[in-house]
């Protein structure tokens, strides 16, 4: 780690900077509209793990009525409302406070039940071991140095048996960088693991932080899927999804979803 950025508290400047692009409208942080919560209450929805494509409806159990379900890192108001609007009970876990009240936002507008807790994904001592039947994880670990120990609560929370359905990022995506014109040239500059805390210095640093940009980290395979295996599940479901801003994509895809089962 660079001189000058050992120091810095990760999650609560993330936490920050996540409240920024939800008042800026980052399409993360925009909540669904009432159009989607109807669908959900028939029965019909689509929800996002990755950025484009669909989870199949075959990952998920035959019934969500009174399904015991946490989305972890998964504020907004983009899938929780969703799946309560289905019949879960569903519990809302997320660093930052304007995410989570997205989510408030959508329960207070169509009536539903959710449940909102701020923290760091990797300490979900919040809840008791089996709290849960299903952990929702969009895309969100690359904003946490480690991701392991994201696995390891996971599996704790879940009852034997559970599901843990995961969004994560292709490591080849920080190879070239994370910023678009990074990628622009497709040249490879950086190796894996990738830190944003590794590539600039304290100076650089302050500049990339000075919008409210989030830090981002990118883990190696090792750990995403084999930290889910060393952390006792059994990945049953696999697909590769593509981040269509990115000049990356037309040659690789850019997102890995795994379903995952607690043994």
């Amino acid at each position: 780690m660079r001189k000058g950025t050992s120091k810095l508290n990760v999650p609560a400047y993330n936490r920050y900077a996540w409240d920024q692009q939800a008042a800026q409208g980052n399409k993360f942080t925009v909540p669904v509209g009432p159009e989607e919560i109807a669908d959900a209450r028939q029965g019909k929805f689509s929800v996002l793990l990755t950025e484009t494509k669909p989870v199949p409806r075959d990952w998920f159990p035959a019934s969500f009525r009174g399904l015991d379900l946490l989305g972890l890192a998964c504020g907004g108001g983009q899938q929780g409302p969703v799946f309560a609007a289905l019949g879960a009970n569903v519990t809302i876990f997320d660093n930052s406070p304007a995410q989570l009240e997205r989510d408030r936002q959508v329960a207070e507008r169509e009536g539903l039940a959710i449940r909102t807790v701020e923290g760091d994904m990797r300490d979900l001592s919040a809840f008791a071991d089996g709290s849960f039947d299903l952990v929702f994880h969009p895309v969100s670990n690359v904003f946490c140095p480690e991701i392991r120990p994201v696995w390891r609560e996971a599996q704790r929370v879940l009852r034997r048996g559970g599901l843990l359905l995961a969004g994560i990022a292709n490591p080849v995506y920080y190879l070239f960088g994370t910023t678009l014109e990074d990628q622009k040239a497709l040249t490879v500059r950086y190796t894996i693991p990738y830190s944003d805390l590794e590539t600039f210095d304290a100076e650089e640093l302050q500049a990339y932080m000075a919008d409210g940009t989030p830090l981002e980290f990118g883990h190696t395979l090792t750990d995403q899927i084999g930290g889910q295996t060393d952390a006792g599940f059994a990945i049953t479901g696999f697909y590769e999804d593509v981040c269509p801003d990115s000049p990356i994509s037309k040659y690789h895809p850019s997102y890995i979803a795994t379903r995952a089962v607690k043994l």
